[in-house]
């Protein structure tokens, strides 16, 4: 898993960080029981603050996605896995219907992204 960071991007390093390990999980690429990188050694890869690697593993832990256990680092829970795996079934579903009806992801992903109380 190759992660990457924008600096001049508008979106937090810690929020950057935590996307793509999202989507790593959602893509299969990490599993359950896999451990993240050491906070200190991707901090340093990325050239950040170890803080700003450990915020993100935070963040991620309070969703449920990674446990964070003292020596062992941040591990990708089964329920973590499970979850994405049926919400990417849901969306490859929602996929195939903007598909037939003709609508563009960007449209599906506005749709998504919209407040509920401006539904």
């Amino acid at each position: 898993m190759l992660l990457r960071v924008d600096p001049a991007s508008p979106r937090p390093l810690f929020e950057q960080l935590a996307v793509q390990i999202r989507v790593a999980v959602v893509d299969g690429e990490l599993r359950s029981g896999e451990r993240l990188p050491a906070a200190r050694d991707l901090a340093a890869s990325l050239e950040i603050n170890q803080h700003t690697v450990l915020h993100a593993y935070q963040v991620l832990r309070d969703e449920g996605l990674v446990e964070l256990r003292r020596g062992r680092g941040a591990v990708v829970t089964a329920r973590a896995t499970e979850q994405y795996d049926r919400l990417g079934g849901a969306i490859e579903e929602v996929r195939r219907e903007a598909g037939r009806l003709g609508l563009p992801l960007s449209a599906v992903a506005a749709m998504i992204d919209r407040p509920e109380e401006n539904r």
